[in-house]
Parts: C-alpha cells; sequence; structure tokens
C-alpha cells in the first residue's frame, strides 16, 4: 500500500507540474497580447522536483533564442564520494588567494583543525596516515595469537611479546637504569680489558656472539653490534664503480648526538647537550656496583709519567661531559658536510685495500673487528665515503685520554638507549629534555603510550607487522591501480624527453633506456615474502622476544638485523629485498640497483585510493610517483647509468647544460626561509647543494601531470574521472589541490631549523610553491595574473623537464 500511494504521489507531482508550466505560459501569452505585442516563442525548462523536468513550447514568430547550454555533467554522490568531497573542501581556506598563497589555500582549513599534539615537533598529513597506519597494527597486536593458524600464530606473538613489554610500564621502572647499566658496564670491561667476550643477544638460544678482542675495538665491536653510532660505521652496498650487484663494505663517518654538525657551533644547544651527557655520567656512576662517584678515580695515573699532558684528570661528571663534547665536535669538524656526501657520488667513491683501514687507524684492530660481524667473508676491497676523515680520527684518537674516549662511547650508547628505559629514571628524564630542546615540544608533554609502542614494533620488526598490515590496509586492486600510475609516468618522461631542448639526442636516448628499465616495486616485498606466513616467520626464527623485557628485546633485534646485514658481504644482490618496510609511509630510489619502491604505507589516504578519481590519483600519489622517478636523473641519481654503475653516461654538453638549470632551482630555493624562534631566518639551502636532488625531484610533478592529461580520455570513458559534490573546480585545478594538501603539515620553530640542517628535503610549505611556480600549466588552471607570486615570469622559472 504504501508504495503504490507513493507511486500515486509522483503521478499528481508531475501532472501538478505539468499545469503548472501551461499556466505560466498562457499567463504570459496573454500578458503580450494585453500589452498590443506579439507572440513569441518561448522555451522554458523548470524544474519542480528531483525527478522532473518539463519543457513548453508555443508557436511564434519571432527570432528563435540562443541555444541552451549542455546539461550539468552528473557528480558521484555516494557516501564515499561525499566523504572524500567533505575532506578535500575542509581542507581549503577560500579566504586566501590560490595565485598569492596556494599553500595556505589548499591546506590552510586542516592546519587549523589540526593544531602541533604537544609531545610533538610537527604534525602533517604524513603523521596522520603514520598514526592511522599504526592504529591498524594496534589492533592486530591486540588479537588473541591462539586464534590466528600457525606460522602466523608465532610471528604475531613475538609482536606481541614487544609491544606488552613496552606497554608494561610499572615494570620498566622497578628496573630502573639496570638493563643500561648492564650494557654500559660490558663496554667499561671491553674497553678496558676485563671482559673478553660478548653475547649480543643475552639469549644463550640465539646468539650472535662477538669474538675476544680488547680495547676500542671489542667495545666498538660490541656497540656497533647493536646499530649505534660512534666513531664511524660501515654498511653493505654494491661496489656501483665496478658491479652495483656485487655486495661491498663501505666506510662511513659517525652520526652524532645532536641531528648535525652545524648545532656544535650554538652556544645554548652545546650547552644543553654537555648538561644531558653530565646527569647520564652522574646518574650511571651513582648506580654503578662500585657506586663510584668520581670517574675515573682521581689522580690517574697515581704514578704519573710522560702522558699527563694528554690525560688530564676530570673529578666530576661534568667536566668529563664537556671534555666528552669537545671531543665529539672535533669529529664532527673533521667529517664531510652532509651535502658533499649525499650529493657527490663520485668524490664518496674511494675503493680502497682493506689494509689501507688498518694502516690509516692503526688504534682499531680492524682484522679483528671484521671477524667480530663476518668470519667467513673477510673483506679485501673497501669503499670508504671520505678519505680525509681517517686520518682525522686517527689523530684525534692519539691527541685525546682513554677515559675521554671510553666516556664518548658510554654516551653514545647511553643516547641511543635512554628511551628504552623507565620513565622515572633520571636518564630518560635528560634525554627527552633535550629532545625537547632540539624539536621544541612542550616540556614535559609525552605521548600516548600505545602509540610509542607500535611505533617501537613497526621500527623493529617492521616486516614481521607488514604482513598483517598489509592484509589489512592493502587489498583488492589497490596494487595493480597503483602500478598503472607510476608506469603511466614513466611512459610521459619517456616521451616528453623529444622535447628537452637542453638535452642532446644521445643522452635523451640513453635516459629513455634508463627509464625502461628502472624495476618498479609496490606494496611489500617479495623477499621476505610479506604475503607467505612460512617466509615471514622463517625469516625471524633466530630472533626471540620476551613480553617481560623490553630493554632486552631492542638490543636482541638491533643486533639480529646487524648480524643479517652482515651476510650479505661478498654475496650478490638479493633484488627482492626492501630497503622500507610496508607499513611505512615513504618511498624512495636506490641508484645502484635501479628501482622505485612504494611501500604500502603510503598508498593511503590522502596520498591514494582505487575508488578515487583519476585526477586526485595522479595529483596526489602521481607526486610521489614521479619524485622518485625523477630522482633517477637528479644531480646525483643522473650519474648512476642504467644497471647501477657510477660513470657519465650523459655528453659533455647535456651535464652541463643540466648543471645549469640545477644552479637555477638551487638559487631558487637560497631564497625561501624558516623562523628560528628567535626573531631570526634560516635559509632552506645551507649550500648550494644540499636540497638540489630532493627539488629536482619534486619537479617531476609535470611528469605526473602529463601522464594523467594523456590517459586522461580512456580513463573519462570508464567513469574514472567522475566529479565529486560540492567542490566547483575543474578537474585541472583538482588535479594541483590534489597535490598541495599532500603537503600540508604545522611545524616548531626548532623542529624546522632541524629540518633544513639535517633534511635533504625542502620544508613542506616550499616543496609545494617551489614546484608550482615552475609550471605554467598551474597557473593557467587558476588563471593566474602574470607577476602573481604563483605566476611569475616565465624568464624567471626553472623549469627543467
Amino acid at each position: 500500500m504504501s508504495k503504490l500511494l507513493l507511486g500515486v504521489i509522483l503521478v499528481l507531482l508531475v501532472l501538478a507540474s505539468v499545469f503548472f508550466g501551461l499556466f505560466i505560459g498562457i499567463q504570459h501569452r496573454l500578458s503580450s497580447i494585453e500589452h498590443g505585442g506579439h507572440e513569441k516563442t518561448i522555451t522554458t525548462t523548470e524544474t519542480r522536483i528531483s525527478t522532473s523536468i518539463v519543457t513548453t513550447t508555443l508557436v511564434s514568430t519571432a527570432p528563435p533564442s540562443e541555444p541552451t547550454s549542455p546539461p550539468e555533467e552528473k557528480k558521484c554522490m555516494d557516501s564515499n564520494c561525499i566523504v572524500l568531497a567533505a575532506a578535500v573542501l575542509s581542507s581549503l581556506d577560500a579566504t586566501r588567494d590560490p595565485c598569492e598563497d596556494f599553500y595556505g589555500f589548499v591546506n590552510g582549513g586542516w592546519m587549523d583543525e589540526h593544531p602541533i599534539p604537544a609531545d610533538k615537533g610537527r604534525y602533517g598529513h604524513s603523521d596522520e596516515v603514520a598514526l592511522k597506519n599504526r592504529m591498524i597494527i594496534r589492533q592486530i597486536l591486540e588479537q588473541n595469537a591462539s586464534l590466528i593458524p600457525s606460522p602466523d600464530s608465532q610471528t604475531l606473538t613475538k609482536l606481541q611479546n614487544l609491544y606488552a613489554s613496552c606497554m608494561d610500564e610499572d615494570h620498566l621502572d622497578s628496573l630502573g637504569i639496570q638493563p643500561l647499566l648492564q650494557v654500559v658496564n660490558t663496554v667499561r670491561g671491553l674497553f678496558n680489558g676485563s671482559t673478553t667476550v660478548v653475547d649480543a643477544s643475552h639469549d644463550s638460544q640465539h646468539a650472535f656472539s662477538i669474538a675476544p678482542h680488547r680495547g676500542l675495538t671489542a667495545a666498538l665491536s660490541y656497540i656497533h653490534s647493536r646499530g649505534i653510532h660512534a666513531l664511524f660505521e660501515f654498511i653493505i652496498e654494491g661496489d656501483v664503480g665496478v658491479d652495483p650487484n656485487a655486495m661491498t663494505l663501505w666506510f662511513y663517518q659517525p652520526g652524532f648526538g645532536l641531528p648535525s654538525k652545524e648545532y656544535f657551533e650554538d652556544k645554548d644547544i652545546v650547552d644543553g647537550y654537555t648538561s644531558t651527557l653530565e646527569r647520564f655520567f652522574a646518574a650511571l656512576d651513582e648506580n654503578s656496583e662500585e657506586n663510584v662517584q668520581y670517574w675515573p678515580p682521581f689522580p690517574w695515573p697515581p704514578w704519573g709519567g710522560d702522558d699527563d699532558d694528554k690525560k688530564p684528570q676530570y673529578k666530576t661528571p661534568a667536566e668529563l661531559a664537556k671534555a666528552v663534547v669537545e671531543f665529539e665536535g672535533k669529529i664532527a669538524i673533521a667529517t664531510l658536510d652532509l651535502d658533499r656526501l649525499q650529493q657527490d657520488p663520485f668524490g664518496t667513491y674511494n675503493p680502497v685495500n682493506a689494509r689501507n683501514i688498518s694502516e690509516s687507524i692503526p688504534q682499531v684492530d680492524f682484522p679483528g673487528y671484521w671477524s667480530s660481524f663476518t668470519p667467513r667473508a673477510f673483506p679485501d676491497r673497501i669503499v670508504v665515503t671520505y678519505p680525509p676523515y681517517l686520518e682525522s680520527l686517527s689523530s684525534l684518537l692519539s691527541n685525546t685520554s682513554d677515559y675521554v674516549i671510553e666516556g664518548y662511547l658510554i654516551a653514545r650508547v647511553t643516547q641511543s638507549l635512554a628511551e628504552y628505559l623507565g620513565q622515572e629514571t633520571d636518564i630518560w628524564k635528560a634525554n627527552r629534555e633535550l629532545v625537547e630542546l632540539l624539536t621544541g615540544i612542550k616540556k614535559g608533554a609525552v605521548g600516548d603510550r600505545a602509540e610509542y609502542c607500535v611505533t617501537k614494533v613497526t621500527n623493529t620488526l617492521g616486516f614481521a607487522s607488514g604482513r598483517f598490515f598489509v592484509q589489512e590496509a592493502f587489498g583488492g586492486k589497490s596494487r595493480s591501480k597503483a602500478t598503472r600510475v607510476i608506469t603511466d609516468i614513466v611512459d610521459a618522461f619517456k616521451h616528453s624527453l623529444s622535447g628537452v631542448d637542453w638535452m642532446d639526442t644521445t643522452s635523451a636516448e640513453a635516459a629513455a633506456e634508463k627509464a625502461t628499465n628502472i624495476r618498479i616495486k609496490v606494496g611489500f616485498p617479495l623477499s621476505p615474502n610479506t604475503s607467505d606466513a612460512t617466509a615471514i616467520a622463517q625469516y625471524y626464527s633466530r630472533l626471540s622476544t620476551d613480553k617481560a623485557d623490553f630493554f632486552g628485546n631492542i638490543q636482541r633485534a638491533a643486533a639480529f638485523e646487524k648480524y643479517l646485514e652482515w651476510q650479505k658481504l661478498g654475496k650478490q644482490r638479493d633484488k627482492e629485498i626492501w630497503e622500507m618496510v610496508p607499513s611505512e609511509v615513504n618511498a624512495y630510489f636506490s641508484p645502484p640497483s635501479n628501482e622505485i619502491v612504494f611501500p604500502a604505507g603510503i598508498l593511503q589516504d590522502p596520498y591514494f585510493s582505487k575508488d578515487w578519481p583519476g585526477y586526485l590519483n595522479y595529483g596526489a600519489f602521481g607526486a610521489f610517483a614521479a619524485h622518485e622517478l625523477t630522482h633517477a636523473f637528479d644531480s646525483a641519481g643522473r650519474l648512476y647509468d642504467q644497471n647501477g654503475i657510477l660513470r657519465e653516461w650523459w655528453t659533455n654538453a647535456t651535464s652541463e647544460a643540466f648543471e645549469e638549470r640545477r644552479l637555477c632551482l638551487s638559487e631558487q630555493y637560497s631564497n625561501y626561509t624558516v623562523d628560528d624562534g628567535q626573531g631570526g631566518h634560516v635559509h632552506v639551502n645551507v649550500s648550494s647543494r644540499w636540497t638540489s636532488g630532493e627539488n629536482i625531484g619534486d619537479q617531476g610533478l609535470i611528469q605526473a601531470y602529463r601522464a594523467w592529461t594523456a590517459q586522461y580520455d580512456t580513463s573519462f570513458e570508464a567513469g574514472n574521472e567522475f566529479l565529486l559534490p560540492g567542490l566547483n573546480f575543474t578537474r585541472e585545478q583538482l588535479f594541483f589541490i590534489s597535490f598541495g594538501r599532500v603537503w600540508g603539515a604545522n611545524i616548531r620553530p626548532q623542529t624546522a631549523v632541524q629540518q633544513v640542517r639535517s633534511d635533504p628535503h625542502s620544508p613542506s610549505r616550499f616543496r609545494v610553491l617551489g614546484t608550482l611556480v615552475n609550471i605554467p600549466a598551474f597557473a593557467k588552471a587558476f588563471e593566474c595574473p602574470v607577476g602573481s607570486v604563483m605566476n611569475p615570469p616565465e624568464e624567471e622559472r626553472c623549469r627543467i623537464w
């Protein structure tokens, strides 16, 4: 009966609409006659209800009216489209002019609604997506592992043990600093020769043993086995000058207790860092078994000697802390600037015979050190990234007292492991205050413990947690659709090379060949196979976790990963191995293996969705895909050929023309600054090369735009370019809005300064502004007048591709 009544009502509404239309037409005709006029042709379209359109035509001798406009294109009105449209609209700030402040226009609304949490230095879309990814993993960790079939249940149990041990804060507080003190005492014992054998896992069933060496060598072997930087670092990577797939030992300078070497020139920061180390030393001495108040005992040595002039006495933790910071500052001065380390592949490729290392730094027994990690693959060829550092380090070690060197090692260990202690310990608090100083986060603000613990799980056992994440968050056609976006961009890049006026034919053909040979990886790795429960369980079979030993779990996992890394030495590259775990919100290009990689973690809203219209996917995820592709042809990536070999494969003329455009871009970004929070500003480009590679990568957006326009007709016919409700923008405008949105972020001044000094990526605002001002299609889409911020004169643009 209700259906019948509804039908009757609809019929009556239609009839009423018809009669009303006729009535209006007749009234108009009568009015014309009444005023002595002539009859006219009247074409009216009256829409009274959404299902009824009535057209009434009266014959007349008057001229016909102008033709009506085409019917408005229908918009997607399902719930997903409405939610998506609302998200886009809510991120905008319509009070800002997109031609003057596009970043503010496209992100102002989102930024107003998402202030920085008190415990963080920045908060942007990437942080929001990472949090969502962690919450998915958290739900997995809180499942009942016994209900899951083996071997997944075995893997999940390891993950849950790590998570539970992190969440048990009462237990961590009850332990105090004893777990750390055990490590510190081991370092002291090794350094002084009283300890000779180290079990890196503290687990006899899963031991990664360190060979019995004494002194500095033994202490460094032990520290490095846990992934802690001190004095130097070795990584295993391909020999790019000969065979990029032959895994070789590379000698690198170390990381520091401060974010970059520039911080050692900031008195306030150095004072804060020194105070932190002082608190470390004081807490360790107070809690040591011997209860040593002053370390080492004073005077020392008691008999005096010729070396007294280079071995000053440090009566207090404060004096030792000051000496350690001075020592580390000298190490920082001796290291290569980060811009050259990142952007000068020829300058950082210096292969030498292994004995050259031993001769350059005789204070370290390198054969003994190497045998601690790889007794069956002793290296004979090592690539040194910065040869002068070897001699500088040797000189520093010769002219620094042993107990300052020991203090430096203990400081590096303590700072690296402090966060894994209970929050009631003074060491945890001291380390946290240093983080607050460096990032500007609110003093005493601590984030959600569960969020922190999930982060530790994904950072520590990322491929294991990644298996479960992929199952939950990366299904359906996500992989195939994302891959299609990437391949379209690769095709667009190759097609565009013929129009690049600074690149000659020989170089363009070689570039196209390299692009063709780029390996594309999307979602998750096949080795270990994240989609294979048995493969993941086998990968982690040697690692044990204890739900009551968070500190030990972290140690065992770090030693496990270092062990696996050294197993690569002397072997051929496993081309299925990834450098990022599946849940990571990031992507990368690897020059030696000529591959671009996109974890499932970044293939999430607001970056990508298999259900989005094309203009949004190509504008957002396409920007990342184009960025990584363009890295293959940036200031450093272009120096590796299609096989990953380091050589000049462009002609000299093309290389010189490219350098001119790189310098143009460098000058452009050098004009951008960030507020330092103290009334001053810091320039984005601390050197001409520091951000060059990433800025060039961002310019790849033009390839994503070309790829989208090239496939548009086919995509439109397939119904994949549908419009969204409430968005009164063209598809071209929405492409650029989609790009701009992904970089929305709020950041504290101190964190911004840290990023500028230690991160080759430009701050988010300039990744948008610095890219779009060089793309005329953007200015055309928004009809920006020439001379506006977003539409500079053509001669002021820095266009590469």
